[in-house]
This record gives C-alpha cells, structure tokens and sequence, in this order.
C-alpha cells in the first residue's frame, strides 16, 4: 500500500497529544508518524501520495452512533452501500446502524448480514441489535449471543419500550455486556400524529400532535433506571428542554449517562415543519425555540455529549403523502458537519475542538470503538475540511433526498475522508 503523506494541516485532536500545523504519515492502515510541520521532513516523499492540508483542518474520522441503512428488506431507500457512501462523503468513517431494519436485527443471522455486508464498504460498519424481539417490548432478545456475534449495543429506536421491568432486565444485560442501550424516548400515549410537535405546528395543521411531556416522562423512568443499575444509556435525539434538564441532573448522579442531538435539533424549531412540511417532519418533533436553545446549552456545556445524525431516508413517494400519513425522519450524513461548523462553532456555541468530541471521541467512547483520536499507531480514519468555505446543500451519495437542507448553503466543507489509510 502507497504511503499517504498529509502536509501543512491544522490537527484538532481532542484525545489527543498532538494539536496544531503537523505533517502527517499514514502507511499500511495505521497512522505511522505524526510531525510539526515546521520540522517535518521525509526522505522519500516523491514516492507518497500527498495531500496538501493546507489552510484545511485534519481531525479523527467522525463516528455516528445512530444511522438507518435500511437493509436488509427496505433497500428502494437506501442500503448498507450508499448509506456508507453517504457516510464517506460527509466525513464519517464509522457508523453504528439501527436495528429496524426488515426484518429487524434480533437474530445472529441478520446481525452477521449487515456486518458481512458492511465490510464490502470503504467504512466502519457497526451494528445495534434490538432489546426486544420483533421490537414488539413484549420479550427481550438474547443479547448475550447476539453480543457475542458481533452487536456493538442494543437499542429499539423507532419505538419506546413501555414495560419497565423489562427496561430493567435489559439494563441489567447490558451492565453486564458492558455495552451501551439506546432508548427512543416516546411515549405513544401521548401523541396524536408523531413527528409534528403539539404547538404552533400542529396547530397551523389543525391536527393532533405529539406532546412534549411523550418524552419527558420515558427519559425520567430511562434515567433513574440507569442510576439504579448502574448501565451505560443513551437519551436519543433529544427534543425538549426538560429532557436536558433531567439529563443534567442525572449526569452530576452518575457517569454512565449520555445523550446524544441531531443536527435538525439543533438547527431549526417546528417552523420548519409549517415551511417544509413533511421534509422536516421526524421523531421526536421539532419543537420550540426555547427548546432549540436548551439543546445548544446541553451541548455547550457537556450536558449533550453526542451529536448524531439519526440518517433516516424515505422515498420520494413515502414524503409526498400527506403530512399525516407520510413517515417521520431526514437524511443527515452529508449535511451534520456543515450544519454543526455553521450553527455550533461560526454562532460561538462549540469550539472546533469542542465538536470534534461531540461528532467523533465521545461517540467512539460510547460504542467502545478503535476510532476518535490520531496517534501514531491508531486507526488511519480521518477526515480533512474547510471550516469556511462553503457548499450548496444537494446532490447527495444517499438514495434518498428527505431533507429541509438542500439548497441551503453552509460552511465546513469535506475534501477528504480518510479510512483505513485509503481515500474513500
């Protein structure tokens, strides 16, 4: 394998030991050294590949914790192959998938499918297996043996599990795996039409929405089953202002909670949805400007730990439906880094180093994944961006288009992802 010489970047590298203007050696998959540029000096550099860095910033790959590739069974939306060409294109070079897929991931078979499948790609291709079969909440799958067969956690994202002792065997499992949970906070119960928030949005559609207290309530039984058991959890894609809060409160009880946005989250409130319509209807809703600016103060503050993309594609046809009727969930793989360097770190939210903890350690360290830092020795997965050159949103590797962001332009462009040792 040629050897990959990066020259003159800006390293941020929040795990890291090294910062500032390096030259960087990748060779046979592993970062091999690691020089201020000032110093740098390779004898054989006309035999390299070289990318000139300059003016560009060079990070760890970033990593998403919540994708949904949609394969096997719904693949006219997206499969194992776009999903992670989509992922390569905006910067990620490993990527957790959901277990909603068709069937669901709740047998070692489709677990070992989508992972065989995902090491034809050009990325890191992990997987969640589900907490309960058929992700009925009615019976917990074997997640010992699906452990063992290669799940990285267990989640039912897509829907809540109402039965809390189940909730709490599982937790138990998972302690005892010591792997993460994620929870889908939503309370059925609670929503009249999912994907549009019970306010403003559902009132201009004069329609039935999705209250606010649907998830506030799931996080505060999550959370304190957490703190008693002691697992590893995940608040997914938080919407509410309170649901910050009580994740605050709980993270200064116990340091195994962690809570992950999206950038739709943080980017835009239920106006959107009246604007947008189904392209910005997903779960749980957007909601109200107070919650978008609790969400930037949980990130801010650490509160947040997570950003993830929650990559949901849908057809053409499926968001043409009504707003009732079509189906929760945008694309965000090609959009989260110039949605986060736009609205995080240009508005003085997130430092630059700041978000690449949020986009890229914090998810690795979650999901126990080799990834997150650049040393020498570590994983050659990076990713090079302009923080201020900006793109017109469009034109995606997904299959799919569902999103409110097309035609936006904003900042933080990729030129290169790196994974591996090879440009994907």
């Amino acid at each position: 394998m040629k050897q990959l010489l990066i020259k003159n970047g800006t390293l941020v590298n929040p795990a890291g030991t090294q910062h500032g203007q390096c030259d960087i050696l990748l060779a046979d998959g592993v970062v091999q050294q690691i020089v201020a540029s000032k110093d740098a000096s390779f004898s054989n550099e006309e035999q390299m590949q070289v990318i000139d860095a300059t003016n560009l910033i060079v990070a760890p790959g970033l990593v998403d914790v919540h994708v949904h590739f949609r394969d096997p069974g719904l693949t006219y939306k997206e499969d194992i192959i776009t999903g992670s060409r989509a992922a390569a294109k905006g910067g990620y070079t490993s990527v957790v998938m959901m277990a909603n897929t068709k069937p669901v991931i709740d047998q070692t078979s489709t677990l070992s499918y989508v992972l065989d499948k995902g090491k034809t790609t050009g990325i890191h291709v992990y997987s969640c297996a589900c907490v309960t079969k058929e992700m009925k909440g009615e019976e917990l799958t074997d997640m010992s043996e699906l452990y063992a067969a290669g799940a990285s956690g267990f989640t039912d994202d897509g829907q809540p599990i109402m039965n809390e002792e189940l909730v709490r065997t599982a937790m138990e499992n998972a302690v005892r795996l010591n792997v993460p949970i994620s929870f889908h906070e939503e309370d059925p119960k609670l929503i009249e039409n999912n994907g549009v928030n019970c306010g403003a949005a559902s009132e201009y559609f004069h329609i039935g929405g999705s209250k606010r207290e649907a998830e506030i309530t799931m996080i505060a039984r999550d959370l304190e089953l957490a703190l008693q058991t002691g697992a590893s959890i995940n608040i997914q894609h938080i919407s509410s202002k309170e649901g910050v809060e009580l994740v605050r409160q709980a993270r200064k009880r116990g340091s195994n909670i962690h809570a992950e946005a999206t950038p739709h989250h943080f980017s835009m409130t239920e106006e959107a949805v009246i604007r947008y319509e189904t392209l910005a209807k997903m779960n749980p809703p957007l909601r109200t400007e107070d919650d978008r600016q609790a969400i930037l103060k949980g990130l801010q503050d650490g509160t947040i730990d997570l950003i993830a993309t929650d990559h949901a594609p849908h057809s053409q046809e499926e968001k043409a439906r009504p707003l009732t009727q079509a189906p929760s969930g945008i694309i965000g793989l090609e959009t989260a880094l110039p949605l986060a360097v736009t609205n995080l770190v240009h508005t003085g939210v997130l430092t630059m180093e700041q978000l690449i903890e949020r986009m890229s350690v914090a998810p690795a360290r979650l999901y126990h994944l080799p990834a997150g830092v650049i040393e020498e020795g570590a994983a050659a997965d990076l990713v090079i961006f302009s923080e201020n050159e900006t793109a017109i949103m469009g034109n995606y590797a997904s299959k799919a288009e569902n999103t409110p962001f097309t035609g936006m332009e904003l900042a933080g462009v990729v030129h290169y992802t790196i994974c591996k040792g090879i440009i994907v």
